[in-house]
């Protein structure tokens, strides 16, 4: 058994030799190819800044039609939904016992005219004293007062319209009995030509644009400040601007927003009262302004936005970004990056730090809508 063991050793050095060598050979290494990725080029230019609010319209004026005379309602004079002028008769309340006052108002307004005038005379020749005189000159004027009230009267059974405007539906029909002063309505008018918008605003973002142009990180936009859009509920924007009239005096206690008062031309009556619509208030220009793509942007663990910078050389830079708001399909950034840059948007899924990439346009931004909210 030994002597087998010895025979076979001298065969086994070569082979062992080979197989070492194997070992220490090097394995060609392959060469790492760019990853190809979208890029977009920050920009600066100068920004308008809008907010977008919500708000109800309103009438622009309000008339509540009501009865000023007593009396049985004869005739309703226009139709439902229509437009009336102002002066316009809307009704007509039985007005034969206001003309009999008229008629006795004006008899004893004759008579005490006459009778003054017989003691002007008469005083001339001391037939009566002054004071017959001023009873009667008294009586006359009083008189005169009386016919005054029997013609208003008698016109307020002729029931007008206050101002121009569309009228509501009726709430009261012929053969009703009207009251003097009654607390409801016979129908409403509401000029809708303009109309107004009200809006809302959180008194810490009004705090927070005062500071922002006092300190000159906002100027003011000018004559065009005052200028306001509108988007109606259904998401169309409505075609005419509207003029920013005034704010509130005081903060609601409860919601802490102040409201801001817009007046918008109304020619179609496209606007209603009661309709939900968002308006758009110019804030102010923010010079440099620096809008991000939001395919840009990813957010952290700590949830600060961060993007991806492309170096001259390829090779990667994970920078956080100083976001101040969405402006269109972008973010508007305070700080992270310079006008040059370029920050990836397409292609993130495939990168990490030590990539190395080959960048062109990225075909996922919408440039045109980028262009758009400046």
């Amino acid at each position: 058994m030994r002597r087998f063991r010895t025979r076979w050793i001298p065969y086994l050095f070569p082979v062992s030799g080979l197989l070492l060598g194997g070992c220490n050979a090097e394995a060609p290494q392959a060469v790492a190819q760019p990853i190809e990725v979208g890029v977009y080029t920050v920009q600066s230019a100068p920004l308008t800044l809008t907010t977008d609010l919500p708000g109800r319209t309103a009438a622009f004026r309000v008339a509540e039609v009501r009865p000023q005379v007593s009396g049985i309602l004869q005739q309703r004079l226009f139709m439902e939904g229509s437009e009336v002028k102002k002066g316009q008769q809307l009704y007509q309340i039985d007005a034969r016992t206001y003309l009999a006052q008229q008629a006795r108002a004006e008899a004893n307004l004759r008579s005490a005219k006459n009778l003054a005038d017989r003691y002007e005379r008469l005083l001339q020749t001391k037939a009566i004293s002054q004071q017959q005189r001023d009873d009667a000159v008294s009586a006359w004027k009083q008189a005169e007062a009386d016919k005054r009230v029997a013609d208003i009267n008698v016109q307020y059974t002729r029931v007008l319209s206050p101002i121009t405007g569309r009228i509501g539906r009726s709430a009261v029909t012929e053969g009703a009995l009207m009251t003097e002063g009654q607390t409801s309505s016979m129908a409403t008018v509401n000029q809708l030509d303009p109309i107004y918008v009200d809006v809302t605003q959180p008194i810490t973002r009004i705090l927070a644009l005062k500071r922002a142009l006092k300190s000159g990180d906002l100027i003011n936009a000018g004559d065009d400040q005052a200028q306001v859009g509108l988007t109606l509920d259904d998401g169309s924007v409505y075609p005419l601007q509207g003029t920013l009239k005034f704010s509130e005096v005081s903060v609601d206690q409860g919601t802490g927003s102040v409201t801001l008062r817009a007046v918008f031309p109304n020619p179609d009556r496209a606007l209603l009262p009661g309709m939900f619509v968002h308006a758009q208030l110019k804030e102010g220009v923010k010079e440099e302004a620096m809008i991000v793509p939001q395919q840009a942007i990813t957010r952290d663990s700590r949830g600060i936005a961060t993007v991806w910078v492309v170096k001259p050389d390829g090779h990667l830079e994970h920078r956080d970004l100083s976001t101040l708001r969405t402006v269109g399909n972008g973010w508007l950034i305070n700080g992270g990056l310079k006008p040059g840059e370029r920050i990836i948007t397409e292609g993130l899924q495939r990168i990490n730090a030590d990539s190395v990439v080959k960048a062109s346009p990225a075909r996922n931004v919408d440039l045109g809508a980028l262009a758009a909210s400046r």
